[in-house]
């Protein structure tokens, strides 16, 4: 797990010149890797890399070269991320091939694959990757990025060549380097606010994007970057059609979530977990546990009482018999450290979570240098509670389309906030017109008065409307989750959980999204998923014996923060502060956004998760465009307790 950065300069002395520049921006990230630090050049490619060293640890050196007998220095790469399956890779690498290895890592096996199965080498990997392979040999960088886009990869495509990171404000560092602007992206911008997160391939940046989840690349020296995906996800139930079947679904769930925990357990350093109330964090924990019987788990929450899972989650720690620690998060401390967190976000995500992970991470990275985690899981086995919406809708769908049209109309006659109103308003809607993922932000009649630059025509179909079109006669609940896969999950939940942890030299894993979890979840039927009682049906079947039989059927929470309630009061001060400190006017409406904050304060209408997605935004503009709020950047994080 570390920070790369790459160029790819038009010629040799465009290169060499660069390498200062490319020092430079690697410090932006050194967070990402603070064991080892290193910049390279050979020829018209330049590296720079932030190691923070989790395998093989006193070898697996980056940049790492190798090659095959004939040409041992051929292939340099820059690698982040952890391969699950390297020593079955290096094992048939070495039998089939007579790859020769010299470190002990993952590292050399992704570039030996390379070498000998081509393109085709990243479908073998299992786990989470970025990376750039350097063929001097050829003079082609090829790259490519995780299928479910755990581990990020930005570039930037400028007259004086191309650059990668793990990381945009590298980049941000490199726009003179490459002859590039830094101007804000409006249209992103809209798509954040409608969103609460800016979706791939988009960055707030016009001239910086982001190298999207299951895909390679390839770009030659002065040439065009070229971008193929090798990784489009199916899910495509297969019927069940006895008890016999469905116990056997659920017995392969289970098996295939204990192998991919084991092989998410390689490490030569110390393996934790965070640990909420729910059902995934806990399967992952008490899964882990038979493969380190010291395990510690690690938890987060507030004093406001319903805002928190620690009681839950302390019960789950002491029924599964593992050490656990709880970090209490307080209102002072979010306003304090927020500026902080934006800036290692990159780019603006409007989720409160990720505050308190952000907190945990800082606490788990005293005891462990990795800790797994259970994102994923709903996505893959439908586990949102929106997923039932089509079952509640379901009456709709018998009613004429003029008909639903009217109910529509009707809905807008109803004073905002009273109960039915959105029920209604939805029903009149196509699937594909109404839902864009968990978060639904402003709707266009509610952002228009408030974004000055808000244009017709820009939506979220924009960003679903591909992902749509591939799953056309899936069940509704099934095209749910594969827009959720290319929208929700790598542009919020990933997010957060990458550069939080990273923020902390934490290194993040997740075992659900693991390809041969998916190869099995992609096939559960519908009525193992969502039921009128439940959401991930088969999951929590497969799962009794695992988990504590107090987590098994409990609604999901997560880490809730009550930010409806600390902007009303403590909170309240210090928002109207960013609002009326912030320089952007021309951007957005300051006098209806204080008066949005008043009626929240006066409870007249709930605006939380609204004025968060504008207060983020607000911070992110005066750091990285206004230049004037310069959060103070802690030096890296070690563990001191054990």
């Amino acid at each position: 797990m570390c920070g790369l950065l790459g160029l790819v300069c038009g010629s040799e002395d465009d290169a060499a010149n660069a390498r200062d520049a490319v020092g430079r921006a690697l410090r932006c990230q050194r967070h990402r890797g603070p064991d080892e630090t290193d910049t390279w050049a050979n020829g018209e490619i330049v590296y720079g890399f932030n190691r923070l060293a989790i395998i093989d640890l006193e070898h697996s050196h980056q940049p790492l070269t190798w090659g095959p007998e004939e040409n041992p220095t051929r292939y340099t790469i820059n690698f982040n991320g952890e391969i699950y399956n390297y020593l079955e890779l290096r094992e048939e690498l070495a039998k089939e091939h007579g790859a020769k290895f010299a470190t002990e890592g993952d590292t050399e096996a992704i570039v030996a694959a390379y070498h000998y199965l081509g393109t085709a080498a990243v479908g073998r990997l299992r786990g989470m990757f970025a990376f750039l392979i350097w063929d001097s040999e050829r003079k082609v960088l090829f790259g490519a990025r995780d299928p479910f886009g755990i581990k990020p990869l930005y570039y930037a495509s400028g007259p004086n060549g191309v650059a990668f990171a793990s990381e945009k404000k590298s980049l941000l560092e490199l726009t003179d380097t490459l002859g590039i602007a830094q101007e804000l992206d409006r249209t992103a911008l809209q798509h954040y606010l409608t969103l609460q997160y800016v979706p791939e391939p988009e960055s707030l940046h016009q001239n910086i994007r982001r190298i999207e989840s299951g895909t390679s690349f390839t770009v030659s020296p002065g040439g065009e970057l070229k971008i193929e995906r090798y990784f489009s996800p199916e899910f495509r139930a297969q019927p069940v059609s006895s008890p016999y079947g469905v116990a056997t679904l659920h017995e392969k769930i289970a098996e295939v979530l204990r192998d991919s925990v084991a092989k998410h357990m390689r490490a030569d350093v110390t393996v934790g977990s965070f640990l909420s109330g729910g059902i995934d964090s806990t399967a992952i924990a008490a899964l882990a546990k038979e493969h380190n019987p010291n395990l510690i788990t690690f938890t987060t929450g507030f004093e406001r009482e319903g805002y928190s899972e620690v009681d839950v989650a302390a019960e789950s720690a002491a029924a599964i018999g593992v050490k656990h620690v709880v970090r209490t998060v307080s209102a002072e401390e979010m306003m304090d450290t927020l500026p902080l967190i934006v800036w290692y976000l990159d780019d603006p995500v409007a989720d409160p979570a990720l505050v308190p992970l952000w907190f945990i991470a800082r606490e788990a990275r005293k005891y462990v240098k990795v800790v797994l985690s259970g994102e994923g899981s709903d996505e893959l086995f439908g586990g949102y509670t929106i997923y039932r919406e089509p079952l509640s809708l379901a009456p709709f769908e018998k009613v004429p389309g003029r008909v639903r049209k009217l109910i529509g109309k009707a809905s807008t006659l109803i004073p905002e906030g009273t109960r039915g109103k959105d029920l209604l308003r939805r029903g009149a809607l196509s699937l594909e017109e109404r839902y864009y993922g968990n978060a639904r932000l402003f709707r266009d009649d509610q952002l228009r008065p408030i974004l000055r630059t808000f244009r017709d025509g820009i939506g979220h179909r924009d960003v679903t409307a591909p992902w749509y079109e591939l799953s056309r006669g899936w069940d509704p609940v099934a095209r749910m989750q594969h827009v959720d896969l290319f929208t929700w999950l790598r542009g919020d939940i990933l997010v957060k959980a990458d550069k939080v942890t990273m923020a902390n030299s934490l290194e993040l894993r997740v075992p659900f999204l693991d390809a041969e979890v998916f190869r099995v979840a992609s096939t559960i039927p519908l009525d193992q998923k969502i039921t009128k009682e439940t959401t991930k049906f088969a999951l929590r079947r497969a799962l009794d014996g695992i988990v504590p039989a107090h987590v098994l059927n409990r609604r999901k929470l997560g880490f809730p923060v009550p930010i409806r309630h600390w902007l009303r009061a403590e909170m309240y001060d210090w928002a109207r502060g960013i609002i009326s400190d912030s320089k952007t006017d021309d951007l957005l409406d300051k006098r209806a956004i204080l008066a949005m904050l008043q009626e929240h304060r006066d409870g007249t209408l709930d605006h939380s998760r609204r004025l968060w997605a504008l207060l983020v935004f607000m911070l992110w503009h005066g750091i990285f465009v206004e230049h004037r709020i310069k959060p103070e950047v802690p030096e890296p994080q070690y563990p001191v307790k054990l």
